[in-house]
């Protein structure tokens, strides 16, 4: 690797700015400068489409050494626009590593900045919210950088689901994309909820969709359709599908106002189970008559703890928009217990229920793995009634 480093800054939308160096010369990257408190999980977040939009401050101080592998991609690209660290590692040392952090973010040119005071950067976003900034190493005049901010979209009122969300219909296939084995877990969760019974069809409204939810619900045993956020009822409804599973997905879900349409219509003319992740429990929810809102500074970490009646999960969580519920049609089942926002909800009447954060990422215990068993048991427990009541009808 060539050690001489680029002069970079970071210049933030309230004029504060720190100065430090990449690996790499581009002209600038604009997006929110948000924050993640992980130890672990950098590959996650960096193809997470979650993070359209958004340059990435790691409040780890090292990262990189666990380096890449080919199978915790979160999708097919890069979907941060930039990412901040103060040291990284240049040398990973994991049995699954098969590219360095450092020769990673060279190959794919991924806009950076590192030897910053992260700590006083998180703390400043803490303070203040978190806001539009650039990385630049070409660009140093605050006068310019603040005029390319000027003209920044802001996150609030953005679609970007448009921007990540897949263009056609496809059959999820396991095969296509390797997946670590974690047999131990697999084994837990398939005694604890065994689907044997019959293979299930789960369609899966893709609003920026990881493949790691895709990778749990196959391990269940389901046929998995992925199909477009736009996508119209009656396409949906001529699939047939045993189950609805709403994705997790970037920007303000307030204006995506087609996935919130096409929910609300799904609800009110089927019985179909439909489970909610992140941005899915969103959509759910505005579909029901709640209203979102930004929050100051998000929750984006690996350890936010979320429950109800003294019972707690430690889960991941990314999203920086809550839920305002209206309790007409819905009860809140969990809530996030560092600033009791809406963390979950179930229909009153309808097999329909949603969470903020999510379960199929493994922060360390595997405390809401449940939610994809109980999922599937709901589904064969609907499916099983609408046969009965077909036969009697025959």
């Amino acid at each position: 690797m060539n050690d001489s480093f680029c002069p970079a800054i970071l210049y933030l939308e309230d004029g504060t700015y720190f100065k430090g160096w990449s690996l790499i010369d581009f002209t600038n990257c604009l997006g929110e400068v948000v924050f993640n408190t992980g130890m672990t999980g950098y590959q996650e977040i960096i193809t997470d489409p979650s993070y359209s939009g958004q340059i990435i401050t790691f409040t780890y101080p090292e990262i990189g050494n666990t380096g890449f592998n080919n199978e915790d991609d979160e999708s097919y690209n890069i979907h941060a626009t930039g990412i901040i660290l103060k040291n990284f590692c240049r040398h990973s040392s994991n049995w699954r590593s098969q590219i360095s952090f450092v020769d990673y973010i060279v190959k794919y040119k991924i806009p950076h900045i590192f030897g910053i005071d992260t700590r006083s950067l998180t703390k400043h976003l803490r303070n203040r919210g978190v806001m539009n900034g650039c990385i630049s190493t070409r660009v140093f005049d605050f006068s310019a950088l603040k005029n390319l901010l000027l003209v920044s979209p802001t996150m609030q009122g953005l679609d970007l689901v448009k921007k990540v969300t897949t263009k056609d219909s496809y059959v999820w296939n396991p095969s296509l994309v390797p997946r670590f084995n974690f047999s131990h877990l697999d084994y837990k969760l398939l005694k604890l909820y065994p689907t044997n019974l019959s293979s299930v069809n789960i369609l899966v409204i893709d609003f920026g969709v990881k493949c790691n939810i895709l990778s749990r619900l196959s391990k269940l045993g389901c046929n998995i359709q992925v199909m477009p956020a736009n996508s119209e009822i009656n396409t949906i409804l001529a699939i047939e599908p045993d189950g609805i599973l709403l994705s997790n997905g970037p920007g303000d879900p307030s204006v995506v106002s087609y996935g919130v349409c096409l929910v609300r219509d799904l609800i009110r003319v089927t019985n179909i189970p439909i489970f909610g992740i992140c941005m899915g429990h969103q959509i759910l929810s505005l579909a029901l008559g709640a209203n979102t809102f930004k929050l100051r500074f998000g929750h984006r970490g690996l350890n936010h703890p979320a429950g109800f009646n003294q019972k707690a999960e430690i889960t991941s969580q990314n999203h920086g928009f809550a839920v305002n519920l209206t309790y007409d049609l819905a009860q809140v089942t969990h809530l996030n217990l560092n600033d009791s926002t809406i963390a979950g909800i179930l229909h009153v009447n309808k097999p329909v229920f949603s969470v903020q954060y999510h379960p199929e990422a493994s922060p360390g215990p595997h405390d809401s793995d449940y939610l994809f068993g109980a999922f599937i048991k709901l589904v064969h427990l609907i499916k099983d009634k609408s046969s009965i009541a077909r036969d009697k009808v025959i």
